[in-house]
């Protein structure tokens, strides 16, 4: 067999074979199989290659393609296959010396050719394959973001969630068949939009409005979760995050879930960091995902219904734990004997003494965080003070 690669993976855009540069000509001219969606094979004029349409779901055409190796193969994408394409899965699963790859221009690119903005400025998300919710943290007045949709139905569907996050008033550039003779550009706002709209389709969107904004850093407001009251309180959630300190492509445990309030500020502080938490009661696991959901943090939260320490058997290794409750023992045991960082939060004495005698036997850290604010007290103001937290932290 040929030391050349066997796959060539070649971007191709609305105006087809005629956009293409003259190494991506030559490959799909000495080919002996064409793979592609319908829609890219319609762009390639017949020739002696055999042409094989890429299945649904996505998976099976990996299993063809493997029954391919050794022979000359090119698979037709759009665009830039390693920007939210299909580059990066055929590159994960072939050795580097099997492809070899021509990029094409992207949507992001094309569309910030044809609005003036600063690519490198403006958020670029793939929302093809993606809940709406993955919006949300990226949010705020002022903020560009082009995004990728699945088909032209998702266009009023993305306008009403950014309607329904209080962001209505944001400006839509929607681009229909971009880089090919049907071009269609169609501005709006996202409370105005209407009509019909063609795959393959993408939305710029100069986000307006006065809907609630994720901070960027930790600490979000207690409202930005749903609770039953079973929520780390932001000023200490904020001294947690700190000390727990997620580092990018980190995984966390968190024990006693309650709201997720905890893994998701983990989420949020980097696009990388993923999580597991661990929740003993039915009710605040389901309050969880929907947390996790609302927030477009679900595809990185891993949520177990279950106590700990029976429920960590076979997760996946942390590299930092946080324990907020069902405080134990075993609990301490279990984790204080793995590799990761650690990070325990008490409020009760029982709590308390329990982080002090494990405080005294491994070292580390131990800090109590007293806060209090102002309350009605007669017709002045006086201090409350909330219940203190001992927290006891220890790095391996």
């Amino acid at each position: 067999m040929s030391d050349l690669p066997w796959l060539t993976i070649i971007g191709i855009g609305e105006d087809g074979v005629a956009g293409l540069g003259a190494a991506s000509q030559a490959a799909l001219d000495a080919a002996q199989i064409v793979m592609a969606p319908p829609r890219h094979l319609a762009r390639v004029p017949a020739g002696t290659a055999q042409r094989i349409e890429w299945p649904v779901p996505y998976a099976e055409g990996l299993e063809v393609l493997d029954s391919l190796r050794g022979r000359r193969v090119v698979v037709l994408a759009s665009g830039d296959p390693f920007w939210f394409g299909a580059g990066a899965v055929l590159a994960r699963r072939y050795s580097a010396q099997e492809w070899t790859a021509h990029p094409g221009a992207s949507c992001f690119g094309l569309v910030a050719a044809r609005l003036g903005w600063a690519l490198e400025r403006t958020v670029c998300l793939g929302l093809h394959a993606a809940p709406m919710a993955r919006l949300k943290r990226h949010l705020a007045p002022g903020v560009q973001i082009i995004a990728t949709l699945r088909d032209g139905d998702a266009v009023p569907a993305l306008a009403a969630y950014l309607t329904e996050q209080g962001f209505g008033d944001s400006a839509l550039h929607v681009l229909e068949h971009l880089g090919g003779p049907q071009e269609r550009i169609t501005r709006a706002t996202a409370h105005t939009v209407g009509g019909a709209f063609a795959h393959p389709v993408c939305v710029a969107i100069d986000v307006a409005g006065q809907g609630a904004v994720l901070s960027v850093a930790t600490g979000q407001r207690d409202d930005a979760f749903d609770s039953d009251g079973q929520i780390t309180k932001r000023p200490v959630r904020a001294i947690t995050l700190s000390t727990l300190a997620p580092k990018p492509h980190e995984h966390l445990w968190d024990i006693g879930g309650g709201s997720g309030s905890i893994a998701l500020e983990w989420l949020l502080a980097h696009p990388t960091t993923r999580a597991t938490t661990i929740e003993p009661r039915a009710d605040r696991v389901a309050r969880i995902r929907q947390n996790a959901d609302a927030l477009g943090m679900a595809h990185r939260l891993s949520v177990v219904h279950g106590s700990a320490p029976d429920a960590l058997t076979g997760l996946e290794p942390a590299n930092a734990i946080f324990v907020g409750g069902g405080l134990s023992d075993a609990v301490l045991e279990a984790v204080t004997a793995l590799p990761a960082r650690l990070v325990v939060n008490a409020v009760t004495l029982e709590g308390e003494a329990l982080l002090a005698h494990w405080h005294a036997r491994l070292g580390g850290d131990l800090m109590r965080i007293a806060l209090s604010s102002t309350a009605p007290l007669g017709p002045k103001r006086g201090w409350t003070s909330a219940y203190p937290v001992v927290q006891w932290s220890i790095t391996p």
